[in-house]
Parts: structure tokens; sequence; C-alpha cells
């Protein structure tokens, strides 16, 4: 590949960004980051410690900063977090800076792949689905406005999605 272009991947929690991501990274030979990983590395803590003690909005502006420096780079997949598109700031260095993919799934599926996982604070909840489908409801349209392409993430796994990623980019 003589230009190096980035790919981001955006969607809820649980669609399989970073999994997805591994498997892109790896069959492109790109470098592979995930935002949520960049962020607990700069930090020394885990993103629920992170959200613990600065809140939601610690934990964003923390993101935000991530988002910048990684989407800078040349020639990398970057697995965002679900609630990155959140930030305007977010949404616009992705769309100038990259690909954006976003992992479309059902909340179904976000309660399957996340129900055992204690590292997502907005989850740790009585309701999850509850939470699931106001985030989806707040989130959904941010995902698609960004877009330049669209793969659902339900019913394959996540080697075959990342294949039909790399047929859409024609890489």
């Amino acid at each position: 590949m003589a230009e190096k272009r980035n790919i981001f991947l955006v969607g809820p929690m649980g669609a399989g960004k970073s999994t997805i991501g591994r498997h892109l990274a790896q069959m492109l030979h790109l470098e592979f980051f995930d935002s949520d990983t960049e962020i607990e590395k700069r930090t020394g803590a885990d993103v629920a410690w992170v959200f613990d003690v600065e809140g939601e909005e610690g934990f964003r502006k923390r993101e935000e900063e991530a988002i910048d420096d990684l989407s800078q780079r040349q020639g990398i997949v970057l697995a965002t977090g679900g609630g990155s598109v959140k930030n305007k700031d977010n949404r616009n260095r992705l769309s100038a800076r990259g690909i954006v993919v976003y992992l479309e799934t059902t909340v179904d599926k976000q309660l399957a792949r996340t129900q055992r996982d204690k590292r997502r604070p907005l989850l740790q909840v009585d309701d999850p689905r509850d939470v699931l489908e106001n985030l989806a409801d707040e989130r959904n349209a941010l995902y698609e406005e960004i877009a330049d392409y669209t793969v659902k993430t339900d019913e394959q796994s996540a080697k075959i999605v990342a294949n039909q990623i790399i047929k859409l980019l024609d890489f």
C-alpha cells in the first residue's frame, strides 16, 4: 500500500470493534489501537476507575485527547469507544482523518456479548437493556452521520466481518 490510510471503527459497545479491529489490522499489516486501552495506558488505571474518579465528563475529555493523538497517525486501525461520537470534535476528526466504518449490532446481541463483562461502567446497573436501548437512541444517528460504510456484525465471526470490510474498502 503506497498510501497509508486509517480505518476508524465506530459503533456501540459489544459491536466487536476491538476484536474486528485486531483482525483488520493484522490482515492489512497496519497498527491497531483501541481508544479505551490507550486511555488506560495513559492514566495507569482501567476505564471503570477513571469513570469512578473523574466521572463520564473526565473520561470523555481523556478520550478526546486520545482520539485526537491517535487519529493523526498514518496507517492505523482504531477501535473507538462507543460514546466517542457524542463529541463533535471526535466526529469531525474521525471523518477528516480516515475511513469510518460503523459496526452495527442489535441490543440483543450487545447484551449477549457484554453480560459477563464487568469492565463496562455504563452497564453496571439493574437493567442493562434499558441502558443499551437509550444509548442506541442517542448514538446510532451519530454513528450513521460519520460512517463511510456500515457493516452488520450480528450473525458473523469477527474474521468474516474483517474480510467484508477489506472488500468494501478495496484495500
